[in-house]
């Protein structure tokens, strides 16, 4: 099924904005949002510094709200929208909670699970392949975090 690409960008602007809202918080600025149905039924936004807690990356902060929300750690009928490509630890919570769809803004070259550093959406070794596009608001993504790294050097 096609997805017309200015519904990624739209969802993209959403988690966007959750983003700016970790980076108002002193996090690394990334968000996250999950969508059935053309509904957000969960968002999330780093706060590893805020939680104490080294798991609160903004992809795992939306599975938890999501799998609350559906009453089931399976999540496959939902898009997963995410502003930066997610690291090892998330790309293993996406496969294991069956993401269906993932959509990321910023390639992460360094650290990137999906398609950089490890390409864990179609590793052999996990029995669920996700889909994915990345690059979405890609420039306006990756702005934010270079920014925001650059102001904390």
């Amino acid at each position: 099924m096609e997805i017309d690409p200015s519904i990624d960008e739209a969802w993209m602007r959403y988690a966007f904005r959750l983003a700016q809202r970790a980076e108002e918080q002193g996090e690394v600025p990334v968000g996250a949002i999950i969508v059935k149905n053309d509904l957000c039924i969960a968002e999330g936004w780093n706060a590893v510094i805020d939680r104490h807690d080294p798991t609160a990356h903004a992809e795992i902060v939306a599975l938890r709200a999501a799998g609350l929300a559906l009453e089931n750690y399976r999540l496959g009928s939902v898009t997963l929208y995410v502003t930066l490509e997610p690291c090892v630890m998330c790309m293993g919570a996406i496969s294991h909670a069956r993401i269906n769809r993932l959509v990321f803004g910023a390639y992460d070259t360094k650290r990137g699970a999906v398609c950089n550093a490890l390409s864990l959406t179609d590793a052999s070794f996990l029995n669920h392949r996700v889909n994915w596009v990345g690059g979405i608001l890609e420039h306006e993504c990756s702005g934010l975090l270079r920014d925001f790294f650059k102001a904390r050097r």
